[in-house]
């Protein structure tokens, strides 16, 4: 059992459950994701709001709890176009914590939305307060994000194969 000043919200104590749940905190103890837990909040979105706007500041990333959002780019011509849709357990904006540039493309809430978030300042807090746990998280989201990579080098390459040269 936490001693009193240890216990968590029981926002922090859904947190951690869910965290528990991604793949991405496979290899997390109860104890670290207790305290990551404590570094997160909730952000709840109704169908058709925005998470974010490409272009927009990046300064958090998220994970749907519940939900569907719709992520979207915007073409040459200047159209939206679906790029990925995202459901529970998803993660989006881990490129925010790394690099700090603007937002690469548009979120919206397909349906009620719930999500988690880490922001850039939660994140640093979490550094000086657990080095440990944010150098895991930041192997964890570079192991992500070149997954994420590979995955669109794939389907540009299918795309391409499309057009032979």
């Amino acid at each position: 059992m936490l001693p009193e000043k240890n216990k968590l919200s029981d926002s922090e104590e859904e947190t951690r459950d869910f965290l528990i749940s991604l793949s991405l905190f496979d290899s997390f103890n109860v104890d670290q994701l207790t305290i990551l837990s404590r570094h997160m909040s909730y952000i709840q979105l109704q169908r058709g709001e925005f998470l974010f706007v490409e272009g927009d500041k990046g300064d958090y990333m998220g994970f749907v709890v519940n939900g569907i959002l719709e992520v979207l780019k915007k073409s040459a011509a200047g159209e939206n176009v679906l790029i990925a849709r995202l459901a529970k357990g998803s993660s989006i904006g881990e490129m925010a914590l790394i690099d700090k540039s603007p937002r690469s493309a548009t979120v919206i809430a397909k349906q009620p939305t719930t999500m988690i978030t880490l922001t850039n300042r939660g994140f640093d807090r979490l550094l000086e307060k657990s080095p440990t746990i944010g150098v895991i998280i930041i192997r964890k989201i570079a192991r992500l994000l070149s997954l994420n990579m590979r995955r669109t080098s794939s389907k540009l390459a299918d795309v391409l194969n499309v057009y032979p040269l």
